[in-house]
């Protein structure tokens, strides 16, 4: 049965003064034409105002690149996803009868579009400074475990620097599968490298995401064996 948005509300220690905007931040597009699409769009734009303004501030001598990896770590649909489940976001949604039986509920698409539309929907009741003070309570944790040790270069960049540091072929990235709707497809990368006979899978929503996803995990590995 799903939970009532009051509860959930109060979970995340927000009170509106329109009570229906945030229902309809839950309202899935499956479940009618009042949904949270377009408080999807508006939070979407907020919170990476947000967190640009906030790294800025935290990182006054990273570059804008460094600074461009920072945001994506955090704003990204993975991100966002683990955040709405942490809050138990998805017990909440509402949504349509097809999108209930498939498990929407769970989607990593549909919880991240929700929290995002939980920020529009606070900026439209409340205004900027209340809805980026909440943005910044949501992402505390993330912002305080950043570190700029890992983020002047990307892991694809590392890890075929390394390669080349000791003379030997690139690192090879084989795509291995891709699954999914055309609007939300996930791929799966196979990485490869002379130095070792080990390899390393990553996935992403994008190509180029799972080939850094596989390189992280292959500079891991790399770590692991040499301590």
């Amino acid at each position: 049965m799903i939970r009532k948005p009051t509860v959930l509300c109060k979970k995340l220690g927000l009170v509106f003064n329109n009570p229906q905007l945030f229902t309809r931040a839950l309202t899935h597009r499956s479940a009618g034409a009042h949904n949270n699409e377009r408080l999807e769009f508006l939070g979407d734009s907020i919170l990476g105002f947000v967190i640009a303004q906030k790294l800025y501030d935290l990182f006054p001598d990273a570059s804008e690149g460094v600074l461009s990896r920072l945001r994506a770590s955090l704003v990204n649909q993975s991100s966002l996803a683990d955040l709405a489940r942490k809050h138990q976001v998805g017990d909440y949604l509402l949504l349509g009868s097809g999108e209930l039986k498939s498990g929407g509920f769970r989607r990593d698409s549909i919880l991240s579009d929700a929290l995002e539309a939980i920020m529009g929907a606070l900026f439209i009741d409340q205004g900027i400074e209340s809805c980026q003070r909440w943005i910044l309570e949501l992402f505390a944790e993330k912002l305080a475990n950043l570190s700029l040790n890992n983020w002047q270069k990307d892991p694809k960049t590392q890890l075929q620097e390394l390669m080349q540091s000791k003379k030997m072929e690139l690192p090879e990235y084989i795509l291995m599968t891709t699954s999914g709707l055309a609007h939300e497809q996930t791929f799966k990368v196979k990485c490869t490298i002379s130095l070792i006979s080990e390899t390393c899978i990553g996935t992403g929503i994008s190509r180029k995401r799972a080939e850094q996803a596989a390189a992280e995990q292959m500079l891991k590995l790399l770590s692991e064996n040499n301590k």
